[in-house]
This record gives C-alpha cells, structure tokens and sequence, in this order.
C-alpha cells in the first residue's frame, strides 16, 4: 500500500508540472546568440516593450522567462527607468555557451520566487549623505552636499569629493545596510574587516575608482559633491540611479554634469553613463594613492588599469571606457598624494561619455594577481564590443 501511494504522488507531480507547462501563454520567443569562442554569464538582456512589442497594459513584473522545453524560471527584473509608472524593461541573465545559441520563451506567468535584493543602492542621510550601491561582488559610494558644506564651514566630518570610493567586499550578500547601521550605532566600523570586508580605500580629493576631470593645459578640474539623486531600480538583477552636480566652470565654459550608474548582478565593474556640457573631452581617473603599484593601459581596447598592495593584501582598480579614446595620463609627482592619479581621455558624442569602473579585490578570491585582473577587463572589454545577439518573435 505505501509503494502504491508513493507511485501516486509522483504521477500527480508529474501531471501537474505537465498541466503547468501546457497552461502557460508564451507570449514570445527570445533567441540569444553568443558569436564569439568564450562563455558568456553574468551579462544582463535588456528586453524593453518595443522590442517585446507588448502594449502597456501588460505589466511586466508579471511576466517570466524560461529556456525553451525547460519549466524551470529564471531570475527576471522589471524596471521604471523614466518614472512613470509603467516598467519598461524586463532584464535577465542568461548562460551561454561559446558559439551557441539559446532560446527562451517569455511567458504570462509571475514568477513565485522571492529573489534577494543583491544589486541595492541608496541614499544614507544618516552617514552625512553618502549614496551608496553594491552587488553580490563589490560596494562604492560617493558623497553628496552636506558632507561638502561641513567642508566648506570647517566643520569636522565633512568629505570633498566627486572621487568614486570602493568597499572591499566578502561576502555575497548585501552589506551596506548592516555596516551603516553598525557605524551609526557604534556596535561596529567598516574600517575594520570582521570577517565581510571592510573600507579602508582611500578618496579624499583623488579620483578613486572612476571619478572624472576636465583637463585644461596641464591642469585636471573637477566638480565638487552631487546635489541630488534619484534611485531608480533595485533588484536580484540590478540597481540604478542618477546623480546630479551643481554646474561648476573651468576658464568661462559653464559645465553640467549628470550620472546615471548603474551596477548588474555578478559584474565587478559599474556603469557610468555620464551626461555633460561644455566640453568636447573627459578624464576618467583611479586613483594611485602612493603611486607604488603597477599601471597598464590599453587605448585598443578602451581599459586603464592599477594593481597595488591595500592594506595586508592586494587590489586591481580599473576603467573601461565606451567613448574614442584620446590618449593617457599619469600624475606622478605632486605635492598633495589626492593628485596622483591616472586617467583615460575619451571624446564627448552628443554630450555623453560611457564607460565602466571597478574593482577586484585579493581576498575576495577572485583575482589573485594583476595578471588575472587585467585579462578579467581585456574580457568585459571583448564582450563589449561582441554583445549577445537578441532577436524576438
């Protein structure tokens, strides 16, 4: 009799997962093609309506994705990108292989499962203003006006900068939260590594890890702390969110400056889709701190690198940069440390300048040398330029 009722159970379960697959609406078909002899992962599909053509009334948070002949649902964001209620695009990260094509079906069904939040960002008024964002690999923040007014006021606590600080993460779930809680709180502080990581990348008037100049004659300008943000998306998938500075001038040319950033699931590398006027070029920098690791820059492939030792290990920084490239620079000597920094020059098209910035970090376990650093952006940067082929029917 027990054999019996077990035969039963396992019938049912098959009749309903075969009832469950015959009863969805597959609304499209996705094909994506990877043309180039390297795996592909972690790399996000952009799926917006035009491209889905389904008509607004279709929410797309109520849709999912699924290979074709499998019942299995994969991860899937919906994202507002412009506010206004309606989401725009469906994202997910498909696997595969080197040369190959796979298909997947979009169909009308939510997807039950809860997915951790592990692409965040958010604006920390309780650290001054920090904004802050993340993914399951790495962490940065930048700093906003009240951390540049205490600055201006000489006021203990305050930060001047539009340099991009990183977080040493290791860990893969979500931290910023618990480490501003923890500093607030005084049960803790970043700046000492407990077993997650910690913070102990210097910024201050330096570059970090992506932040921009304008360079006029032998001179790099930049703009001072953000003035307003506005979080767009988080998600298993990804975050996103604008910054916005004060317009600032270099020699009578009025600069305006917005970011939108962006940081996917599994990427080690942010992006910066930078929106300015009044200049035809940009500097994108790292910082060198004591200008005792080792720099290597590759105008070919758009990618600046620095590997140096941080604290009682070793950090890779880098950039990869979308726009021409119009030569490299490297501060070497200065009397304040903040002003050694190596930048990439890139041409502004239509006011904008793209480009991507990260960090690998040695115990976090993923690069262990520099070699393995720079191959990880020679890679990014090859996917770059041979993106997956989407097509929909």
């Amino acid at each position: 009799m027990k054999k019996h009722t077990t035969a039963f159970v396992f019938f049912f379960v098959l009749l309903t997962q075969f009832s469950y697959s015959q009863n969805v609406k597959v609304l499209k078909i996705i094909s994506v093609q990877n043309s180039i002899d390297v795996a592909r992962e972690h790399e996000t599909v952009e799926l917006d309506r035009k491209l889905l053509g389904l008509s607004k009334e279709i929410k797309l948070s109520d849709l999912s994705i699924r290979i074709v002949g499998s019942n299995d649902l994969i991860t899937t964001q919906a994202i507002d990108e412009n506010g206004d209620g309606i989401e725009d695009m469906l994202l997910f990260q498909p696997v595969v292989k080197a040369n190959t094509t796979v298909k997947f079906e979009v169909v009308a069904l939510k997807n039950p499962a809860v997915s951790e939040m592990y692409c965040y960002s958010k604006f920390v008024p309780e650290r001054i203003d920090d904004y802050a964002w993340e993914n399951n690999k790495v962490a940065f923040r930048t700093y906003g006006p009240t951390a540049q007014r205490l600055v201006d006021e000489k006021q203990n606590g305050g930060t001047l900068s539009s340099g991009i600080d990183a977080w040493m993460k290791r860990v893969e779930y979500p931290i910023i939260d618990k480490w501003y809680e923890n500093f607030i709180n005084k049960t803790g502080t970043y700046h000492e590594d407990t077993g997650e990581g910690l913070d102990n990348f210097h910024v201050g008037d330096s570059r970090g890890i992506g932040g921009i100049a304008i360079k006029r004659d032998t001179v790099y300008h930049a703009s001072k702390n953000f003035v307003s943000w506005k979080t767009i998306a988080n998600g298993p998938i990804r975050t996103c969110f604008q910054l916005s500075y004060a317009d600032w001038d270099i020699d009578g040319n009025t600069i305006t400056e917005t970011k939108k950033i962006s940081l996917d699931y599994g990427s080690f590398l942010y992006k910066d889709e930078i929106t300015i006027k009044g200049t035809n070029a940009v500097a994108i920098g790292l910082t060198l701190h004591k200008n005792t690791g080792k720099t290597d820059y590759n105008a070919k492939q758009g990618w600046m690198s620095y590997w140096e030792t941080s604290g009682d290990s070793e950090l890779g920084t880098g950039v990869i940069v979308r726009n021409p490239i119009l030569g490299y620079d490297k501060i070497e000597k200065s009397k304040n440390p903040d002003l050694l920094n190596s930048y990439i020059n890139a041409k502004v098209k239509n006011n904008k300048v793209t480009f991507y910035g990260g960090f690998g970090w040695k115990k976090q376990g993923t690069f262990l040398n520099n070699e393995q650093w720079t191959d990880y952006l020679r890679q990014f940067s090859r996917k770059l330029d041979n993106p997956l082929i989407i097509k929909v029917k």
